[in-house]
């Protein structure tokens, strides 16, 4: 068996005229993992070959593959990375000390980074059909002594992650703490979490799709046309040419790359400058900064990437369609048992938010615990690789989430809250009163759903006291992040959008905690919450309170007090509702009133008297009638 440790130089491998590399070499790398080693397994044997989707068998099957950190005895801290279609093994880390440039993700894997080597044990390996050392189109045919070529089987995202399985098998991974992937390498995640439900603790797709759009697959097939079209493609069987289809990979990467980006960074990097000079050379050269930034992309590629794998991965990421395969979105993920965390970036125009959302809701129609957040970014799909301060925060905290039992450790040091001053907004929801009041209103082990839920604090307190199942939705992403930290289900979404992924009836409470002055069609929101919940729990501010008035009538202006903290043009709060305003509302919409409970901030007992004009805030329990 391989050996299950840090990645260096093994006592029998062959160096050449360099020395082995030492740990202070590795360390001279700093922040990084130091000197790693591509190690190289036969994991398909000849005599038995590998069935693929397509119907065809393969084999031999070698698998380029590299390891980070080590394994602990319970064997329980494995995280595998997948990458994207011009990835491979080499994630992080260098592979000799004359190394210019580290792994693809190395800002994210390593040493106190994101995915921490320290605590993890990482392993990355270059997928089927790849040209990072595992077997792909590019490889020797035993059957005619030459590279594959076009005669290579056409594989599936599924073919992928049925060789990676075999890794770790060989590895001896009885489990993965995560699954860890951005765009081809997140359809990886996917069916990971599908395909061995019980092997996987948590999943992360990152910047990616349950199945591509019609407008990615025509990218993808124009950027094939291209590789096709070139004069030294040859059929596939280009390498023992002086010149290979070079102008047609670097146009299909040219493509490619554009996907990547957005039109804000395209912008904001090249605008319209010219390369040289401030004057049009009026001919068909590259003049543009954007024009010589793509050409320089597309050279680049072709030195380090095969024209036949650039055919057959995007053609597997063409045919990965979870919807056609299991008949629906809720029916693929009907079975998963991973905990989720899906992020998307709100400028990626190539996997766009909306297609993670839509696997959310597919998530979260089957009850699955599921997390999501979009991250706002200018970078494009190609965030994924470029924001490692703000996504490495969510990695770290859902990862240590789930690595540390529920309760036993405090939230990492990526807790939001930690990391920033409280906006006035937040510190009146921590000065409020009515946490430990709502709290005895739930009854133990229900279900809860709390909408604007801020950064989970009152979902924490009652799963921790009264054994709920909750889950939250806020829109605020360092809010969101506190929640992660905190190991909780939370969704990143605007209420009035609507809940029609929940089924009717599918929480015990629903709560609206100081939130409904700050939404824009509350009747809306309240009959959706209705729908959801059996019970729903409101509480708000009330603005007919003694000071409210008092300030109105003596000074004329807008009420500042401790419920509400703000100048009238910076509030969050835009209808100013009372008491008696909210009975009304809820006589109108037929919403029975079973509990209301008028609070002062310095007492948990009713205000009994004239709650509409001394009272400081309310909390009601309602139904449908």
């Amino acid at each position: 068996m391989p050996e299950i440790g840090e990645n260096a130089c093994s006592a029998d491998s062959s160096c050449g005229p360099k020395r082995c590399f030492t740990e202070q070499e590795a360390a001279a790398k700093a922040g990084s993992v130091g000197i790693v080693q591509t190690r190289m397994l036969r994991l398909v044997e000849p005599e038995q070959p590998l069935e693929l989707e397509c119907g065809k068998k393969l084999t031999p099957i070698d698998v380029a593959y590299e390891t980070y950190g080590r394994l602990n005895e319970a064997g329980d801290n494995a995280v595998l990375i997948c990458h994207a279609l011009s990835g491979n093994a080499h994630v992080a880390g260098y592979n000799s000390p004359d190394d210019r440039k580290p792994g693809w993700w190395d800002n994210m894997v390593g040493p106190g980074k994101g995915i921490d080597t320290n605590k993890y044990f990482v392993i990355c390996s270059n997928f089927l059909g790849g040209c990072g050392g595992t077997t792909g189109p590019s490889s020797i045919n035993p059957v005619t002594g030459k590279p594959y070529g076009l005669d290579f089987p056409i594989i599936t995202v599924s073919d992928m992650v049925k060789v990676q399985k075999l890794l770790l098998d060989r590895l001896g991974i009885k489990n993965l703490l995560a699954v860890i992937g951005g765009s081809i390498g997140g359809m990886q995640v996917l069916q990971w979490a599908i395909e061995y439900p019980d092997f996987v603790r948590a999943a992360m797709p990152i910047a990616t799709t349950a199945h591509l759009a019609a407008q990615a697959i025509a990218f993808d097939a124009v950027g094939r046309n291209a590789i096709l079209a070139d004069g030294n493609f040859g059929a596939g069987q280009y390498s023992s040419r002086e010149q290979g289809p070079d102008r047609g990979l670097a146009i299909a990467r040219m493509i490619g790359h554009i996907t990547y980006l957005s039109e804000q960074g395209m912008r904001q990097k090249f605008g319209r400058k010219l390369r040289n000079g401030d004057q049009y050379s009026y001919d068909f050269n590259s003049e543009f900064a954007v024009e010589t930034y793509l050409d320089h992309k597309g050279q680049t590629f072709v030195e380090r990437f095969d024209a036949d794998s650039y055919l057959y991965i995007t053609k597997a990421a063409d045919y990965f369609d979870l919807q056609k395969d299991y008949g629906s979105l809720i029916e693929a993920f009907a079975n998963v048992k991973s905990r989720f965390l899906v992020i998307s970036f709100s400028s990626d125009w190539l996997f766009t938010p909306a297609q993670s959302k839509a696997m959310v809701e597919a998530l979260a129609g089957n009850r699955k615990d599921v997390s999501y957040c979009c991250l706002e970014s200018p970078y494009g799909h190609d965030a994924f690789l470029l924001e490692p301060e703000v996504l490495g925060r969510f990695i770290c905290c859902f990862l240590q989430a789930t690595y540390r039992p529920a309760g036993e450790q405090p939230p990492c040091s990526c807790y939001a809250r930690s990391m920033r001053k409280l906006s006035r907004f937040e510190q009146a929801h921590r000065t409020r009163a009515d946490y430990e009041l709502i709290e005895s209103l739930i009854e133990p082990n229900s279900t809860v759903l709390d909408v604007g839920c801020g950064d989970g604090e009152l979902l924490a307190n009652l799963v921790h006291d009264r054994g709920i199942k909750g889950e939250g939705i806020e829109l605020d992403q360092e809010l969101v992040l506190d929640c992660v930290c905190r190991r909780l289900p939370i969704i990143q979404q605007d209420a009035e959008q609507g809940l029609g992924y929940y089924g009717d009836k599918s929480f015990d409470y629903v709560i609206l905690s100081q939130t409904v002055q700050t939404i824009q069609n509350p009747e809306k929101v309240l009959k959706e919450l209705l729908r959801v919940g059996k019970k729903v729990i409101v509480s708000f501010p009330n603005f007919a309170y003694w000071r409210c008035r008092a300030q109105l009538l003596f000074r004329g202006a807008a009420p500042i007090t401790r419920q509400l903290p703000f100048e009238w043009h910076d509030s969050p709060n835009i209808h100013c509702l009372s008491i008696k305003d909210f009975d009304e509302f809820c006589k109108r919409l037929g919403v029975k009133v079973e509990k209301k409970i008028p609070l002062v901030k310095t007492s948990l007992s009713p205000v009994r008297f004239a709650p509409n004009l001394f009272a400081e805030q309310v909390i009601y329990v309602t139904s449908k009638e």
